[in-house]
């Protein structure tokens, strides 16, 4: 298929996305630790603190793109922890905890000589992401692909997150692309395949790790694409 737009998620494709939660989970427990707190004693109880924040954010901001911020996180966690807000303590462990996560980044294999190759063919390449637009920004920068993209979008600013229509229309709109001729890439099947195949856009599912059973995925859920390898993109978008 020829296109003139790839449309990429960020987390779990650009880079992996496991590695780097891990990193900012144990600065945070370090940093929680330095403040005396008995949960950070070990993985096990601090997993247990940080899920507890999660699902809190989760239950109550579900949908948007603050259900995943970690502020949110670490200040329900520590006022579960502690039956009061610890606003100060919330702030550091957040900080920790992306100062943590950004520094364990590396991009997957062919990203970069992918992404050149397509910018070189006229393709017009965009973000497609669900979270808070400031630290996606940073994740960006921190993987030295602050030029990479002509346009970034992530569901703070579209105020839905993927599988919604509007996260995928409104940049084919900025970019002038009709969705006949654009193609998404993404790890995700509820948020990236299911979005896409909606709407009409050729859709790859890019998974560098678990092979996902796609025979056994709904019609509306399998993708027309599967890859392992993201420079296979290129021989498909040409």
């Amino acid at each position: 298929m020829t296109v003139d737009a790839v449309l990429f998620d960020l987390d779990d494709t650009l880079y992996p996305y496991g590695p780097c939660n891990e990193a900012g989970k144990a600065a945070a427990r370090a940093t929680a630790s330095e403040g005396g707190y008995e949960f950070a004693a070990d993985p096990d109880t601090f997993e247990a603190f940080y899920q507890r924040g999660r699902h809190g954010a989760k239950r109550d901001v579900a949908g948007t793109a603050a259900s995943h911020h970690r502020l949110l996180y670490f200040k329900y966690a520590l006022e579960a922890e502690t039956g009061e807000p610890q606003p100060e303590d919330a702030l550091a462990l957040a900080d920790a905890y992306w100062d943590g996560y950004l520094e364990a980044m590396s991009l997957e294999s062919d990203v970069l000589a992918t992404l050149e190759t397509l910018r070189n063919d006229g393709i017009s390449l965009a973000i497609i992401t669900n979270l808070t637009t400031r630290i996606q920004l940073r994740k960006l920068t921190a993987l030295g692909l602050e030029d990479a993209f002509d346009l970034v979008l992530t569901s703070e600013e579209a105020g839905q997150e993927k599988p919604a229509s509007v996260m995928f229309t409104l940049p084919l709109a900025r970019l002038e692309c009709p969705p006949s001729r654009a193609m998404v890439v993404g790890d995700s099947v509820p948020a990236d395949i299911v979005g896409a195949n909606a709407i009409g856009l050729e859709s790859v599912l890019y998974c560098a790790g678990d092979d996902p059973d796609v025979d056994a995925l709904s019609p509306h859920e399998t993708p027309d694409h599967h890859l392992q390898a993201f420079g296979e993109l290129t021989d498909l978008v040409r």
